[in-house]
């Protein structure tokens, strides 16, 4: 039997990006990757991104939005950062984890440009898709 990969994806707030990708890893690559998400500060989670990964058959509705330093005692094989802001950011971590960028826009930013509530659905949906696509090729992504 292989070992799980530990990944933790981080971002800024750990409220909607994130979670996401922690949600699509439980769910896709479960078998392969031991999943977590935190962020560089604690915004509380996202109720959009709970609904959109909802959409996709993936309950995040039980996730709690998580500060880095709840994790500093772990041993991950990868930091993957979903936003610049944790990219720059980024603690060190100890052992050999490799802090890989995986950058995606920020959902509750591009939704401030509409008023319509299913328009700005849709912004958190096309980023919800983007990270389904980035983490249904884990592995692989990471060694790029």
């Amino acid at each position: 039997m292989t070992k799980k990969l530990k990944i933790l994806f981080l971002c800024t707030g750990n409220s909607c990006r994130s979670q996401m990708a922690e949600g699509f890893a439980r769910a896709l690559k479960n078998d392969e990757i031991d999943a977590f998400s935190a962020g560089i500060e604690t915004h509380g989670l996202n109720q959009n991104a709970v609904k959109v990964m909802k959409e996709a058959g993936v309950d995040i509705s039980s996730h709690k939005s998580q500060n880095i330093n709840e994790f500093k005692d772990y041993t991950f094989d990868y930091v993957v950062t979903v936003c610049g802001h944790a990219h720059e950011t980024c603690p060190f971590f100890p052992g050999n984890s490799k802090v890989v960028h995986a950058g995606f826009d920020d959902p509750p930013k591009l939704a401030l440009e509409f008023d319509d509530e299913e328009q700005k659905l849709d912004c958190y949906r096309k980023v919800r898709d983007e990270i389904k696509d980035f983490v249904s090729k884990l592995p692989e992504n990471l060694k790029k």
